[in-house]
């Protein structure tokens, strides 16, 4: 058996066929991590998320800021946007049963026998292992129960964008869901930017990736995350790997190996 974990798919269900061709993926056997945003901005999201619910073994999937985006669209929180490609599934006969399906997923995994972390976006440099779980498992708690709509409805904030063990409430639920699925820049104090995406060599000076933070708190385990197709699954700090490579821009889908963290990739279909 082998892990195989996939980059930001975006509704590329192509795309997404034709990499479970190239590892010669054996779906009784091999088990997939997805690090988020199955949906949006590719134009079959409904068949991507009808495809990875019914696998088996079961997936391991972390929501990124496009799924929750979705969940609060379904649940009457948010407004379709323009850009957004996902009627279908808020249309769909199984479409109520997709979206319970999905708002029970994780926003967080750590595999304790192979000492990795998928993640959507990043850790904030203030939080440890320990941390970085009891934070998500926090969300996902309320995600998961009767007053998930009040999550959905009061996540659209970039506030509060430092992180305090004193934070409460949805302030706190914020700044949590803000840092796993939206986060790319940080300045020094690891106070979050979500204006700047392009390619580190864009930002401007006082800003830092989130990886290259001096005195990090997390240990140094390997943390897969997607988010930030800029990167092109470029990320030179030790054991931290970056799996988004922009398929749905034109670029590729990725794969990365557990047992040998060797990558696979297939581009995008014109």
């Amino acid at each position: 058996m082998s892990i195989y974990a996939i980059g930001d798919v975006q509704g590329c269900y192509d795309e997404l066929m034709a990499l479970l061709d190239c590892i010669h993926c054996d779906e009784a056997k091999d088990q997939l991590w997805f690090v988020g945003d199955l949906v949006n901005r590719g134009s079959r999201s409904l068949d991507v998320l009808r495809f990875i619910k019914a696998l088996q073994p079961s997936p391991v999937i972390v929501l990124g800021n496009h799924d929750l985006h979705l969940l609060a669209i379904h649940a009457g929180c948010e407004t379709i946007k323009p850009h957004d490609t996902f009627l279908d599934v808020l249309q769909a006969s199984d479409g109520d049963e997709l979206m319970q399906w999905l708002r029970n997923q994780s926003l967080l995994h750590y595999d304790n026998e192979r000492q990795c972390l998928l993640v959507h976006a990043g850790i904030p440099p203030q939080w440890d292992l320990s941390l970085a779980l009891h934070c998500a498992r926090e969300v996902e708690a309320v995600l998961h129960g009767d007053t998930y709509r009040d999550l959905l409805s009061r996540m659209y904030s970039d506030q509060p964008d430092l992180w305090s063990d004193d934070l409460k409430g949805w302030d706190r639920y914020r700044y949590i869901i803000n840092a796993l699925t939206r986060m790319r820049y940080c300045d020094a104090q690891g106070r979050l930017d979500f204006k700047t995406k392009g390619s580190l060599t864009d930002a401007p000076k006082h800003l830092i990736s989130w990886f290259n933070v001096q005195n990090r708190k997390l240990q140094p385990i390997n943390v897969i995350f997607g988010h930030w197709a800029a990167l092109n699954g470029a990320c030179d700090v030790p054991h931290l790997y970056a799996i988004d490579t922009g398929c749905i821009w034109g670029g590729s889908l990725t794969a990365l190996r557990l047992e040998d963290l060797k990558r696979f990739s297939v581009s995008k279909k014109t």
